[in-house]
């Protein structure tokens, strides 16, 4: 499938007009994220890329991640539109949540799931600012670095012309581990106790300059580079557990199948 639509933005443009639903939510994450967590944010959407189209590709620890990054949009002032899982919007109540907020669908292991890429390249053709968890689940990296990741978001991004800015957490899994809701009271008791620190960093907007999406390989280059960006940005913000993290969820099956290694260098 080929989508040869390319989208500018401009400095000082409004973007896309989020829904009242969603501009609340990125106002009330704020305040729920601060109960079982305390965020701290460094660096931000360069200015001349606010106003979209744009990419914000993120490394994926726990389920908690979507409402971690609501928060910082919400903080950055940035509406993005999250790339989510089918089962979220067929879902009774989150479903409507999800749709009224201008989320993109993305029916993974189903014949929809062609339609993922169409959707978000419309909505970045709306001067949208779209976030993307390139890794396509939460990562199973045995020493949470960001794994190889799926090739979506750089053929997104090299069809459109839609610049990508790497985003790293490093934290959110102290919150909830990877089986949740499983055990979610407790979790969430004992995180409301701990508050760990979650971290979150936005990097320098990736160089996918001299690919192109016709040309085989370029979207496995692009991905390569995209995943490079989020692990050095990622670096920073875990100086002092560069192989094994210090907290361990327990809960999470380590998987070697798409490590990516070596890690790279501390900041």
């Amino acid at each position: 499938m080929r989508m040869r639509v390319r989208v500018r933005g401009r400095a000082g443009r409004s973007g896309w007009p989020a829904p009242w639903l969603w501009r609340f939510l990125l106002w009330l994450a704020r305040p729920v994220a601060g109960v079982v967590a305390r965020l701290r944010v460094v660096g931000d959407v360069p200015e001349q890329l606010r106003g979209g189209p744009l990419i914000l590709a993120a490394n994926h620890v726990s389920p908690v991640d979507p409402v971690i990054m609501t928060a910082v949009c919400g903080r950055r002032r940035v509406p993005a539109r999250f790339m989510a899982t089918g089962g979220l919007f067929r879902a009774p109540v989150v479903g409507w949540v999800m749709r009224t907020a201008g989320h993109i669908r993305v029916d993974r292991r189903s014949a929809e799931v062609a339609n993922a890429l169409p959707a978000a390249a419309q909505a970045l053709r709306e001067s949208s600012v779209v976030l993307v968890y390139p890794e396509g689940r939460i990562g199973l990296d045995p020493w949470m670095w960001p794994e190889r990741g799926k090739t979506g978001t750089a053929r997104l991004a090299l069809t459109t012309g839609a610049p990508v800015v790497p985003v790293a957490q490093w934290g959110a899994h102290e919150v909830l581990p990877y089986t949740a809701p499983r055990g979610l009271a407790s979790a969430l008791a004992r995180a409301v106790w701990r508050r760990p620190v979650v971290r979150v960093r936005f990097g320098a907007p990736v160089d996918l300059s001299g690919l192109d999406p016709a040309v085989p390989g370029d979207a496995v280059r692009a991905t390569e580079r995209i995943m490079a960006a989020i692990a050095e940005t990622l670096a920073p913000l875990r100086p002092d557990e560069p192989e094994l993290p210090r907290y361990v969820d327990v809960t999470r099956p380590p998987d070697e199948s798409r490590v990516r290694r070596p890690a790279p260098p501390v900041a």
